[in-house]
């Protein structure tokens, strides 16, 4: 694997996979609207290493943003050879062990498992060859991104967050956004259900300070392994030294008594003081399209800055799908398969979660039912593990079809009896699900497709249609293969879809209200707003033999709806202007047009809030 993040960069430059940018390029914005660009370019473009960035340190973007890219950073040619190495394990351990003879030949698998176990070593690593302490520890002096125009300032975007829990002495590494409030000064964002919170709640029961150490960069394998969705307790650094295939060495921090990898860029040490009152943290330009609005979180204080000769500050840029993360996730359902079919439900054959559903709102996994309501009991299931808890809609296909292919999956929709086929439920949401009226809780939905065949005709397109209850003629699309008609109008219009239906006899598989600014977007992107949009208890029910979703704009105040809604994220006028002025200076070859300019008319103020 790689010894530093300068290592993989050199990998990447090898391959073709990096440009270099000499030109001085602003973490304000700039870069931000730079990588959105290439992360949405075909294939996810290649990684963007800023040279000059105002600060002394380059920054790396896009590191993660293509399949080849995601497969260099975990050191194996495809993402499929680590589930395979996965699974070949998890059958060795499990696989039933009579005789001693059989008992003693484990012992060698026990032997392999103890050598990707994290090392403590004594003295200072690398990541802390240079110290920052007192006046000197100063966030500004990091090339921190801003990335969107409404976000509430300055986040660090990948950062590993290391904290431990006070009372079994377990470690944990996450990822949660940090917001530049001061030079020694953050907020840590990390959401009731994430092990960062649990933590902070029994450093606060115990009425201490709690301990919280950041790093960035060295092995891309670290930055992956603190976004998976390992359960609580399990060490991140342990999948990380199996990912590697040789344990993390660890260091003790200078202010703390926190380990880290002794290979990071950045060692950012400090502290949460859980008596102290939350800060107001936010908005921010979210993974999932959308801005998350501002709230209240722990503040972090920094005593210490430590960092690596030739340090690189990694960072990333959330925002409209696809982006970055969209590998991120590809790889974790594909490595993580095969224990989500040991722990949770040995019939799962494959997992697949769209780019426009961003990581939660959509899921569609091959099943093999065995007995009758065999589907009901994975869908609970499912909707019960880990990270699957916070999936909003659940498409449940036969074995051996292909989840990745969308033609065959509109083929069973199509085929399906939709009021059968339904499984409702309600439980626990993404924080950051902006439809939902409670934080972090409302409605799910999941189709039990495991009976229907693809072989269904496409729905025949009407020769005409008339306006009818409020819904005018113009203001319609037709999305044949799925048999669902999408529809425009106003978020306050009222708006009778019955009579629509009666009136022009049609009789879709669904029908979809959207914003009347969505019209003209693509099937992909009107799903990204039909599952983000809304709340699969208040706003999708049978009428007239079909399914219908109002998946518009929730204009606060009305009963039921959320009392904020964000705007869609998207670049600044004068950001995508200057970009474009700049584009040849940059290096990257033909222009890539600003994503924000079709997503422009989206948005409905010049805030993060609606």
């Amino acid at each position: 694997m790689y010894a530093s993040l300068q290592e993989y960069i050199d990998r990447l430059d090898r391959e073709g996979e990096l440009v270099r940018i000499a030109a001085p390029v602003d973490p304000v914005l700039e870069m931000a609207e730079i990588a959105d660009r290439m992360a949405k370019s075909p294939g996810g473009g290649r990684a963007l290493l800023f040279e000059r960035t105002g600060t002394e340190f380059p920054v790396l973007m896009n590191l993660f943003g293509s399949d080849r890219r995601m497969a260099l950073a975990l050191g194996v040619e495809r993402l499929g050879d680590i589930a395979a190495s996965i699974g070949a394990l998890l059958r060795e351990a499990t696989a039933p062990k009579g005789t001693l003879g059989e008992k003693l030949g484990a012992l060698p698998l026990l032997g392999r498992a103890s050598r990707w176990f994290p090392k403590r070593v004594r003295g200072r690593g690398a990541c802390q060859q240079t110290v920052w302490r007192g006046a000197e520890a100063d966030l500004g002096r990091l090339p921190v991104l801003q990335c969107w125009p409404c976000d509430g300032g300055r986040f660090v975007t990948l950062p590993m967050v290391h904290t431990v829990d006070p009372e079994t002495g377990v470690p944990n590494v996450g990822m949660y956004r940090m917001q530049l409030f001061d030079g020694q000064t953050t907020g840590m964002h990390w959401h009731m259900h994430k092990t960062g919170a649990r933590h902070y709640e029994a450093w606060r029961r115990a009425g201490r300070r709690m301990p919280v150490s950041v790093c960035l960069g060295g092995d891309p394998v670290y930055t992956y392994a603190a976004t998976a969705p390992l359960p609580d307790g399990i060490d991140e650094y342990l999948l990380a030294g199996f990912l590697r295939r040789r344990p993390v060495r660890l260091v003790r921090c200078l202010t703390n008594e926190l380990w880290v990898p002794d290979d990071c860029d950045f060692v950012i040490e400090g502290y949460v003081d859980p008596a102290e009152e939350k800060a107001v943290e936010g908005p921010f330009g979210d993974h999932t399209g959308f801005y998350s609005l501002e709230d209240r979180y722990p503040l972090f204080h920094v005593t210490a800055i430590t960092h690596r000769q030739g340090a690189v500050w990694p960072a990333t840029v959330v925002g409209i799908p696809p982006q970055e993360d969209l590998y991120i996730a590809k790889a974790t359902e594909t490595i993580f398969l095969a224990p989500m079919r040991l722990a949770v439900q040995p019939d799962l054959t494959d997992l697949y979660m769209p780019a426009a559903g961003v990581a939660h709102n959509i899921a569609v996994a091959g099943f093999t039912p065995r007995y009758p309501g065999h589907v009901r009991q994975a869908v609970s299931a499912l909707w019960g593990a880990g990270q699957m808890t916070f999936n909003k809609y659940l498409l449940m296909i036969p074995s051996g079809t292909d989840p990745r292919n969308v033609h065959t999956v509109a083929g069973l929709w199509r085929h399906a009896d939709l009021s059968r086929a339904l499984i409702r439920g309600e439980g626990v949401l993404d924080v950051l699900d902006h439809a939902a009226a409670v934080t972090g809780y409302g409605g799910k939905m999941a189709f039990d497709l495991t009976g229907c065949t693809p072989d269904v005709p496409l729905w025949p397109l009407p020769d005409r249609v008339v306006a009818a209850g409020g819904i005018g003629a113009w203001s319609l699309e037709w999305l044949a293969e799925w048999g669902v008609v999408a529809l425009f109008a106003e978020p306050d219009a009222a708006v009778d879809v019955g009579e629509f239906l009666r009136r022009n006899a049609l009789h879709p598989q669904a029908l979809v209200l959207f914003d009347a600014a969505a019209e003209g977007l693509s099937g992909e992107e009107l799903l990204w707003l039909a599952t983000g949009n809304t709340d699969a208890g208040r706003d999708v029910a049978f009428r007239e033999g079909g399914l219908v979703a109002d998946a518009r704009t929730k204009l606060p105040g009305r009963p039921g709806y959320p009392s904020h809604f964000p705007n869609v994220v998207t670049a600044d006028e004068a950001t995508m202007d200057q970009v474009d002025r700049r584009w040849n200076e940059y290096g990257l070859g033909a222009l890539l047009s600003s994503p924000s300019r079709r997503y422009r008319r989206l948005v409905r103020s010049d805030r993060a809030e609606v």
